[in-house]
């Protein structure tokens, strides 16, 4: 052959792939506005930037009834580009070829890519859109699993893992993103469950709909797998984007700082407006989240799990942080299982990535009732406690109310590892509420009052200002300053400044045993 002649038989070669599972199929999603798997990496990486790999990988010709299918690419595009400026290893799996269905060679490549990431320090994106193991391989597709789920767990701390799932991802396919860092599902066409409908009623008789069982909206607010929610594709792929932009490329390095030249150190009064006169009414504490990043940089992580609890990336004066705060308004920002659970997991990513943190506290306690004590509530919090205490990372905390009990501990005292704690001079902090503790100490003297309810609003008061005041805590040296509400993000820019050089040596082990 001619040199013109292998020139033509590569574009014809690369046309192949690039067409995926043929011209038609690609037509129909895009016209019910779905992307396919070239699409979306398209439209995550910067123009002309991605490098395919493995694009003429096949599958093996000698599994069950496959001798005479030609699967373009092995049903996954798998390649590296830029985002932001910034390397990402990304695949998307396409669904136009055998339903995107996992074999040998598709696991092989997604492996390749993983172990690319590795080398070279970058994060990983994964387009989930799959019909799962292709059962004409058997256990070869089974093995490819196995094989993608431990380069998850390798990289696990190493370099950030995101996944998109946008499509179906059914049993042990779930798997790989459950291991990931983060999770982002668009609301339609995307399902995720381990056992679908039609096995549920085999086993238990009971009939459940596809949403019930693994839709968008029911990971996001009640498993909690689901850490963002997206409309659609290109919805999702602006997640990923702003994601990345506050995550470092891997565990060696400082996250994307934009430092400000010069910290404003002014107050800001606004902030005055926010605060309850009546401690007992409920503070929005995304109101004052607001107050503290710089403006619109705040991306909140699992925002309709655990809803007691608020979690999210931010900046401060160009510092990137890890925000954690308790939501008063959402069951009196009590901690509860889901809510520990929310937040250790947050902290623990933020630790491995180098991320400050930053913790809001406005805290009565743990949720009281038998469900939660049944469902270990204890085993559940010390995961909190144990989040914090391992984490090495700059640790500002401000308790803003209350701060009671062993909440007052699992939301990073100084006890636990916090580098600066400040109060705001409306901070309670005890063993437990006022009205609670006026209850136990003064039960005669409410007993013989003429007006109970006056007498233990007068203990009550008398009670904060006595044995619940941050001025109390202070003099024993465990709050660094009690701080104008105003100050706050001046305070906090201060203190992340000249944090970040922190270093911290541990005892040497392979790892702790977090409680799971």
């Amino acid at each position: 052959m001619t040199f013109l002649d292998l020139l033509d038989d590569m574009r014809r070669r690369q046309e192949e792939i690039l067409n995926g599972g043929g011209a038609e199929k690609l037509a129909k999603r895009r016209a019910k506005g779905l992307m396919t798997a070239r699409d979306r990496l398209d439209a995550l990486f910067d123009a002309a930037t991605f490098q395919e790999m493995g694009g003429h990988v096949r599958h093996s010709a000698r599994h069950f009834g496959m001798e005479k299918k030609d699967l373009p690419a092995d049903g996954v595009v798998v390649g590296t580009g830029y985002v932001g400026g910034r390397m990402v290893s990304a695949f998307a799996q396409d669904f136009t070829v055998l339903g995107g269905s996992l074999g040998k060679m598709h696991a092989k490549k997604i492996v390749t890519l993983m172990e690319e990431a590795a080398k070279f320090g970058s994060p990983v994106v994964a387009f989930k859109d799959s019909a799962g193991a292709r059962i004409q391989e058997g256990v070869d597709a089974l093995s490819g699993y196995g094989c993608v789920f431990y380069q998850n767990v390798l990289l696990s701390g190493v370099v950030p893992q995101i996944a998109v799932v946008c499509g179906p991802c059914a049993g042990g396919a779930s798997y790989s993103p459950a291991l990931m860092d983060f999770i982002i599902m668009t609301r339609n066409n995307a399902y995720m469950f381990i056992t679908g409908p039609e096995v549920i009623k085999a086993v238990t008789g009971k009939t459940v709909t596809l949403d019930e069982v693994g839709g968008a909206d029911m990971h996001a607010s009640v498993s909690g797998n689901v850490h963002f929610l997206a409309e659609d594709d290109a919805d999702a792929i602006r997640i990923v984007q702003k994601l990345l932009s506050y995550l470092p490329d891997n565990n060696s390095e400082d996250p994307p700082h934009r430092p400000s030249a010069d910290i404003a150190l002014a107050g800001d009064d606004a902030i005055h407006a926010l605060i309850p006169d009546d401690p007992q009414s409920p503070m929005d504490v995304r109101a004052i989240i607001a107050r503290i990043v710089d403006t619109n940089e705040f991306l909140e992580v699992h925002r309709s799990f655990a809803e007691n609890i608020i979690v999210g990336f931010g900046r401060v004066e160009g510092i990137v942080v890890g925000l954690v705060a308790n939501q008063p308004e959402v069951r009196a920002g009590a901690l509860d299982m889901d809510a520990a659970d929310k937040a250790a997991r947050f902290i623990r990513f933020c630790n491995c990535f180098n991320i400050p943190l930053v913790t809001l506290v406005d805290v009565p306690g743990f949720l009281p009732g038998v469900e939660q004590e049944r469902g270990g509530i204890i085993r559940h919090g010390a995961k909190l406690l144990f989040a914090y205490a391992s984490c090495t990372t700059p640790k500002v905390t401000v308790i803003l109310r209350k701060a009671y009990g062993g909440s007052y501990l699992a939301m990073c005292s100084r006890e636990m590892g916090a580098d600066f704690v400040f109060a705001w001079p409306t901070a309670e902090i005890a063993v437990m509420g006022a009205d609670g503790a006026v209850t136990v100490l003064y039960n005669k003297e409410l007993k013989a009052a003429e007006n109970p309810k006056a007498k233990a609003r007068e203990l009550a008061a008398a009670y904060r200002a006595e044995f619940a005041s941050p001025y109390l805590a202070a003099s024993h040296g465990y709050i660094t300053d009690v701080i104008d509400p105003a100050f706050t993000r001046s305070t906090i820019a201060l203190s992340l400044r000249k944090a970040l050089s922190k270093r911290e040596m541990r005892p040497p082990k392979k790892h702790g045993n977090i409680p799971l």
